[in-house]
Parts: C-alpha cells; sequence; structure tokens
C-alpha cells in the first residue's frame, strides 16, 4: 500500500513539474505520468542498488549528496525508457527534479505518512 502511495505521489510531482518547468519537462498526460512514476520506482528497486554500489567512494566523500546524482541518472533512464510521453531536456533538469522530488518526498514522509503511522501503532 505505501509503494502504491508513493508511486501515486511520484506521479503528482511529474505532473505539476511538467506544469512550471513546460519547456525542459514534458508529459503527455497523467497516464504517462503514472507509468514513469511505476517505471521509476522499478528502476529504483533494480538500478540504484547497483549504482550506490559502483559509485560508493564518490558518496562517501561528497557526504552522500552524489545520491542525488545517481536519483538524476535513474530519472534519465525513465526518460529513455519512457520514450515521448516522457521527456527530461537535460542532465541539469534531471538533476533539478531529482532534488525537488527528494525534498517533496521528505516532506510528505515527515508530515503525513509518519504521524498516520504513529497514531495507529498508539491505538
Amino acid at each position: 500500500m505505501r509503494w502504491l502511495l508513493g508511486v501515486l505521489i511520484n506521479a503528482v510531482l511529474f505532473m505539476a513539474m511538467a506544469g512550471y518547468f513546460h519547456e525542459s519537462f514534458q508529459l503527455t498526460g497523467f497516464t504517462a505520468a503514472l507509468q514513469a512514476s511505476f517505471l521509476l520506482s522499478i528502476l529504483n528497486i533494480l538500478v540504484r542498488p547497483l549504482l550506490i554500489l559502483l559509485t560508493l567512494p564518490a558518496t562517501v566523500l561528497t557526504l552522500g549528496l552524489f545520491l542525488f546524482v545517481i536519483n538524476a541518472i535513474t530519472l534519465e533512464l525513465t526518460d529513455a525508457i519512457m520514450g515521448p510521453s516522457f521527456e527530461i531536456s537535460g542532465f541539469g533538469m534531471a538533476l533539478f527534479a531529482a532534488v525537488i522530488m527528494s525534498i517533496v518526498n521528505l516532506i510528505i514522509q515527515k508530515t503525513i505518512l509518519e504521524p498516520s503511522k504513529n497514531t495507529k501503532t498508539k491505538k
């Protein structure tokens, strides 16, 4: 259930970014956003751990900031697989989108998901 909620949140984030940055972040519709979000979650399960392992020295040297680059790479992979229905103009936009997505997901997790989880365990 939580995975599906994450996919939906990322799809809404994709739609919002496509609205704000319509020149460099393009989607054909909400269905494409859902497909891209689902594909991104699969890539995060399969490819991201391998990328983290291969770039561990760079991640340690940058105190974890290189993880944003890894997230941008997975976004670029999503762009390459999705084709014309999901387009990111370049690596800079992918990096910017990765940072925005990380911040928004952190805020949603800390303000909505964790407090609701704590109230369920207290009952």
